[in-house]
């Protein structure tokens, strides 16, 4: 006859996180909405899982551990952009801290972030400049205007809106806005 025994035995588990952490955490992402506050969660579940994985409090680290998740995420081929905002997320997160005395000094006062280009790679105008381009086309002749707002406003192609042969090259005169309506400028 086989016996058995059960076992009644109790296993503490630590939180993850201390109540001045939890409430930093808290307080930090209460002061942001929509999309941002969704980033930032990322952000600092991604740093918190990577503390956790390297039996690190968030309130222990160091200057040097937030250097090293910024070369872990590195390593792991994340854009320099993607990191640089990590860091300014963590940044934002440790001063918040210090300011609401949760912590006495921050980390990441210091931390070097990588070089971004100053190159744009963006694929499309941003909101000034597409605002520019119309009221451009808008002071010209009324088929450029047109033109312009079927390109910025409905994202056609110059070949979809004008019905040119891509092959051929496409010419698209656009003029100027008149200095006086440039800031800054005589007139």
């Amino acid at each position: 006859m086989a016996t058995t025994s059960t076992c009644t035995a109790v296993a503490a588990v630590e939180p993850v996180f201390t109540q001045p952490e939890r409430l930093a955490l808290a307080g930090f992402l209460a002061g942001y909405t929509g999309l941002t506050r969704e980033a930032y969660a990322l952000d600092l579940r991604q740093y918190a899982s990577w503390c956790q994985q390297h039996h690190l409090r968030l309130f222990q680290a160091r200057r040097a551990d937030i250097e090293c998740f910024a070369r872990d995420l590195e390593a792991r081929g994340r854009a320099r952009a993607t990191i640089t905002r990590r860091l300014c997320t963590i940044a934002g997160f440790y001063k918040y801290a210090v300011e609401e005395e949760l912590l006495e000094h921050s980390p990441a006062a210091h931390v070097r972030r990588p070089r971004l280009d100053y190159e744009s790679h963006a694929i499309g105008l941003d909101r000034n400049e597409l605002g520019a381009l119309l009221v451009a086309a808008g002071l010209g002749h009324p088929a450029a205007h047109a033109l312009i707002a079927l390109l910025a406003l409905n994202g056609l192609r110059v070949s979809e809106a004008t019905g040119a042969n891509i092959e051929a090259p496409v010419r698209v005169l656009v003029p100027a806005a008149p200095l006086a309506l440039v800031p800054g400028a005589p007139g």
